[in-house]
């Protein structure tokens, strides 16, 4: 097994366009009681509708060029409720890549935000604590012996809109976002924040890599369904839908933890389902400590209508966050110049080269010097395939592309690989002159079970997973005691850093010791000294809890 830095061609699987966001009509969600769905429904089909979704106290039905104003009066209706617009909702990972790969076929790493978030400082001590993970599917490979998972611990839904069963990944976004949380400690690849807590995976995005809050709705239902402790999602996007809200919020009412990404556009806007009170959202920092340049902070409000509930709460790491990928579809590259190796990224075509090198400037012709070389270019003019192209057709046998600023070069050939076919990788700036004055060289590109992301849906999981650890030890509390643990424990010591770190950074360790000595009511509250030795009624997420 390798591993690999998340280069920019993945970023198109996970990250949404939004040409493809309005590929499809309008759908919208209908609130109606259970008892009288039937009629909404018979309703709905008769004007011409296509049903979507049938959930709980709603149903997600589109109608051809039909806007909402049309589909109000089409609907008029005394039992129906709300009928609003089901909003879309897309992946949270970035494009922000690190500088170096790594092999991680004997040996297992620990990425860094789990030693930044004191999470190797406790381990799991309830076995019966369970995070949903709402996302683009999980990858089993050769059915479901994917080392890095405890299989026997994992169960799934899929999403009745298509998106095809729940253990076929649907991209690598969802598959990282589990590892994060779960992935076991073995001898190899990389260890989750809780290693070998139990999943439930939920996969609602379709092929292009979106979906509705419905789906987000339903997803949420089937989380009950399946006696998750914590939903964990690292999506989101533009308005609230009720439907959703009431989804997320009857989840956190019955006891459970709803976790999802801020959003990655670096602005102050507010996304959902993370915007709602009810769940808890999450910004990224940065391995120095530092927030994410894409991490969004939307204000907090003033007076007395400041709700910090619908603002960054806290953050974890999510730059450059090393985690599982399906099988063999990430790419690891390697480089040396004269024996010495340096750090690379990946561009295109595998295959492995050694041979002499040769400076072919910026690489905008064909020069018969290079014939049976690789190529040392440097950036700038013309595109990275037509400087690979003219490399190849000068004879050359593999290139690496020199930044022509501070940095490692990330990038890919383009469209057009297929006729540019030997191995390129990219090269950081600082390393140039060394480069240049080297005889030989060597270019590996492969293929990884492992790579790196950045986003807020990278911080999510690590957050999702830390409160997992963390709940594991005090069972007797609810979602939201621990939400407010966390938030007491994390860098700003019970105070708001500010909208971009909300109250900072969390440390589960401190968490847990807050936990230990407040109890679940916390410092504020009328308990003192450990947790009480009777469980409330509701314990965990919403898992069947009995009225009363």
């Amino acid at each position: 097994m390798k591993i690999s830095k998340f280069t920019v061609s993945a970023v198109a699987v996970a990250v949404l366009t939004s040409a493809s966001m309005n590929a499809s009509a309008e759908r919208f969600t209908i609130q109606v009681d259970n008892n009288n769905k039937g009629i909404v429904k018979a309703l709905a089909k008769k004007l011409g509708g296509d049903i979507h979704l049938d959930g709980n106290g709603f149903i997600a039905a589109s109608f051809t060029n039909k806007d909402l104003s049309q589909v109000k009066g089409l609907l008029n209706n005394p039992h129906i409720k709300v009928i609003e617009v089901d909003q879309k909702r897309s992946l949270l990972s970035y494009s922000d890549l690190p500088s170096d790969s790594t092999d991680s076929s004997n040996s297992q790493i620990t990425p860094y935000a789990v030693y930044q978030s004191q999470a190797n400082q406790l381990s799991l001590a309830d076995a019966n604590m369970k995070v949903c993970v709402i996302d683009s599917g999980l990858d089993s490979t050769n059915d479901k012996t994917n080392a890095d998972f405890d299989w026997n611990n994992i169960s799934g839904s899929n999403d009745p809109g298509g998106t095809d069963n729940w253990y076929e990944n649907g991209g690598p976004h969802g598959t990282h976002v589990a590892g994060t949380i779960a992935a076991v400690s073995n001898d190899f690849g990389v260890v989750g924040m809780a290693p070998g807590v139990a999943l439930h995976i939920v996969k609602v995005f379709n092929a292009d890599g979106w979906g509705y809050s419905s789906d987000l709705a339903y997803a949420a239902q089937k989380c009950t369904e399946g006696g998750a402790n914590i939903i964990s999602m690292s999506l989101g996007g533009g308005r609230a839908n009720s439907v959703e809200e009431n989804a997320f919020q009857a989840f956190t009412d019955n006891g459970g933890l709803v976790v999802a990404a801020a959003g990655n556009d670096g602005n102050n806007v507010r996304s959902y389902p993370a915007g709602y009170p009810s769940v808890m959202m999450i910004g990224a920092n940065d391995a120095a400590n530092n927030i994410a340049d894409f991490s969004q902070y939307p204000n907090c409000g003033k007076g007395r209508r400041r709700d910090e509930s619908t603002c960054v709460e806290v953050t974890a790491g999510g730059v450059d966050t090393l985690s599982t990928y399906p099988a063999d579809t990430a790419t690891v590259s390697n480089m040396t110049a004269d024996g010495v190796i340096f750090a690379s990224s990946a561009m295109d075509n595998l295959g492995s080269i050694s041979g002499s090198t040769y400076h072919m400037g910026i690489a905008d012709a064909e020069d018969g010097g290079a014939n049976g070389k690789i190529c040392v270019i440097d950036r700038g003019t013309i595109s990275f395939h037509d400087k690979v192209e003219n490399c190849q057709a000068s004879g050359g046998v593999g290139a690496i592309i020199i930044n022509n600023e501070a940095g490692m070069l990330y990038g890919t050939l383009g469209d057009y690989d297929e006729l540019a076919i030997i191995p390129a990788v990219g090269a950081a700036f600082e390393d140039r002159a060394e480069l240049l004055a080297a005889e030989t060289a060597s270019v590996s590109i492969g293929t990884s079970d492992y790579g790196y992301m950045s986003g807020t849906s990278m911080a999510t999981p690590a957050v999702s997973g830390m409160a997992a650890l963390i709940w594991s030890n005090h069972s007797s509390c609810t979602g939201t005691d621990i939400r407010n643990a966390i938030k007491e424990t994390a860098t700003g010591l019970g105070d708001r850093v500010n909208d971009k770190f909300g109250y900072g950074i969390v440390k589960a360790a401190a968490a847990d010791a807050y936990l230990t000595t407040h109890g679940c009511a916390g410092s504020d509250g009328d308990e003192g000294g450990t947790d009480p030795e009777e469980p409330p009624v509701c314990r965990g997420g919403p898992k069947k809890c009995p009225n009363g």
